[in-house]
Order: structure tokens, then sequence, then C-alpha cells
């Protein structure tokens, strides 16, 4: 039986969550040596960018983005 997911194998859906997500962006600020004050901008700024947008909007705004 495949993943009826369209996921990786083992990665169940209710593993992801927003402060997972929180936590790769603060991962990956600190590692390109973001300052504390701007990861606590950008981490409050990621509480508001997932109220106000969905899953499918954050996909299409990064595979239409030069990033």
């Amino acid at each position: 039986m495949g993943n009826a997911f369209g996921m990786i194998p083992g990665l169940e859906p209710d593993e992801w969550s927003n402060d997972a997500c929180r936590g790769y962006a603060i991962m990956a600020m600190e590692d390109c040596g973001f300052s504390k004050k701007d990861i606590r901008r950008v981490v409050g700024q990621l509480y508001e960018v997932f109220d106000l947008n969905s899953v499918e909007d954050a996909k299409e705004k990064y595979l239409s983005s030069p990033y």
C-alpha cells in the first residue's frame, strides 16, 4: 500500500506543526548569523503569517519565489 499522504514514509501529518516550522526558521537564521533581535522579529511575524495564510498559500509563495 502506498503512502496516502504523499509524504516521506514515517512522517505522519501530525508530526508537522507551526512550532516545528518556527524551530526550523530559528535554526536557519542562527546558522546564517542573524541577530537575536531579527530572529525575534521574524518569529513574531510568523504568528501573523500562519494565522492569515493557508499551507497551500505558503507552498505557492515558495514555488513562485526566486528563493
